[in-house]
This record gives C-alpha cells, structure tokens and sequence, in this order.
C-alpha cells in the first residue's frame, strides 16, 4: 500500500515523547474516533517502531503501515476497528 496517498482523518505529533507515552497518546486519541477513521502519528521515538505495530492490530484495529520521513519522524497509521 502507498502510505503516501492516505487521507487520515486526524493527526497526533508525539515528537520529542519518550516511551511510553507516544503510545499512550495513540490509544487515548484512537478510542476517541469512530469506526473506519485512520489516525495518523508523527513520532521520533525509536521504541514506538515496536509498540505502535505492535499494538495497532489488538482490538479489532488495523495496523496499515509506518514510513520513516527525512526529518527523522516515522509517520504510523492505524485504522480503528
């Protein structure tokens, strides 16, 4: 899938968070969105490349992929389930 062309319809920055809390920002945004929304995370923690695939499939959510981007931040998408 090209992770280039995916509207997201919100965007959470955890950049300059430390584990765990950009994971915990993405469980509180993504419990807040309704079915079918993709929430987007922008993060530079190098932990976070584990746990947010990791926990992007639990509770009927769908961990569609991460691209690291020039800057440093890898983008995360999931999808809620």
């Amino acid at each position: 899938m090209d992770l280039t062309t995916i509207q997201s319809d919100q965007v959470l920055d955890t950049c300059g968070l430390t584990c765990p809390m950009p994971l915990l920002k993405t469980k509180k945004t993504l419990k807040a969105m309704k079915p079918g929304q993709v929430l987007e995370i922008l993060g530079n923690d190098p932990g976070s490349k584990n746990d947010i695939p990791d926990w992007g499939n639990k509770g009927g959510n769908e961990f569609i992929g991460m691209e690291d981007v020039e800057d440093g931040t890898t983008r995360y998408f999931i999808k809620k389930g």
